[in-house]
């Protein structure tokens, strides 16, 4: 059997994913749902509304949730947030500095360390956790946490992550409509998992077909606006799931610079595969005048081009479909090589190798 027809063979997708990527990915809108419905009782102290900006600390998939929810909070409010990926707490945070520390294991050794230097000012903190040494420092210090039960990997645990953030915006007032637009994020992706689940055959599954274009080439990820963040969680689920390399470039500042390489070398032109997020109502109409010049661009250069549209009415609807959207793309190539999704083996022996250095 080809690796390719193992994609319609259930017995064999069985067999490829011991570590239940896929019953993950289709439980993405029900995680969604249920951590919403968690997080809406959190409860921050009011004087948490007299900040002047927000540090998200997180790596990975944690941090990837801060990007997100950054690039939504800017469309309607003034209070800028920072996503800290280091050990040290940058100088702008103070006082009136809201200091989110997001860790799905706790254990993340650059959050625990700039969450420690937060500690030593008065500047109001929350932690989202499922427990670990974050939490238990949350606790003897008084901070207000999330905290959430998850079997599988931080990547996959991508609701719980986002939601609690979406709950702090709406709780300390920083957007308004989150509970609508939780809402009709949830039924977007239902559908979406009813076309794209592992029970679709290729033939009408474009995450399948799309995964099979990826297989053998270079993946890399254009997006404009809020969808560059999304754009970043595909290069890591590429990275991560499917075993693969894998970059990503924003609109428009790759037309400053990246499309002047795109002939050169001929071997990895020949060899990479370009992937357009896209959405009529989160990407500038400049912007995308650009995309349909870029694609030109890449066709005169011999690179494939593959589209992606956004699904839904709100922006937290359309980039959370192109999130899914990507997740499941990440995990059919990884089949298609012959892997199992699940394990991240280097990431393992780096946090073996670090820990062994103290």
């Amino acid at each position: 059997m080809s690796a390719s027809d193992a994609l319609n063979d259930p017995a064999a997708l069985a067999k490829l994913d011991p570590g239940g990527m896929l019953s993950r990915l289709r439980g993405l809108p029900d995680q969604c749902r249920d951590a919403w419905k968690t997080a809406r009782d959190l409860e921050l102290p009011h004087s948490y509304q007299e900040i002047d900006r927000i540090a998200v600390l997180g790596m990975g998939g944690s941090a990837i949730a801060g990007d997100i929810w950054r690039a939504l909070l800017e469309r309607e409010c003034a209070v800028p947030v920072f996503n800290v990926r280091a050990y040290d707490l940058p100088p702008y945070v103070n006082e009136r500095t809201l200091v989110i520390a997001s860790s799905f294991s706790g254990e993340t050794e650059e959050v625990l360390s700039a969450f420690g230097q937060a500690l030593a000012m008065p500047a109001p903190k929350v932690v989202i956790t499922t427990g670990g040494q974050l939490l238990a420092t949350a606790r003897a210090n008084g901070v207000p946490s999330f905290t959430f039960d998850y079997d599988g990997e931080p990547r996959a645990a991508f609701g719980w992550s986002l939601m609690p953030l979406l709950a702090i915006a709406a709780s300390l007032r920083l957007m308004q409509g989150v509970a609508a637009d939780v809402d009709e994020a949830v039924a977007v992706l239902d559908a979406l998992v009813r076309e794209i689940a592992e029970d679709v055959p290729t033939k009408t599954n474009p995450a399948k077909q799309m995964a099979r274009d990826l297989q053998g080439r270079l993946p890399v990820v254009y997006g404009a606006g809020l969808l560059i963040e999304v754009a970043r969680r595909w290069k890591a689920q590429l990275n991560e799931s499917g075993k693969s390399w894998a970059s990503f470039e924003e609109l428009p500042e790759i037309h400053h610079n990246a499309i002047i390489g795109y002939s050169l070398p001929r071997e990895i032109a020949d060899r990479t595969a370009v992937v357009f997020l896209e959405s009529t109502g989160l990407v500038h109409e400049r912007v995308q005048l650009r995309y349909g010049f870029t694609k030109e661009l890449l066709a005169r250069a011999g690179v494939a081009v593959h589209p992606v549209e956004a699904r839904g009415a709100s922006a937290l609807a359309q980039m959370l479909s192109l999130v899914l959207f990507g997740d499941y793309v990440s995990t059919y190539l990884a089949f298609l090589y012959g892997e199992d999704p699940t394990p991240t083996a280097a990431i393992d022996e780096l946090k073996a190798w670090l820990a062994q250095q103290k």
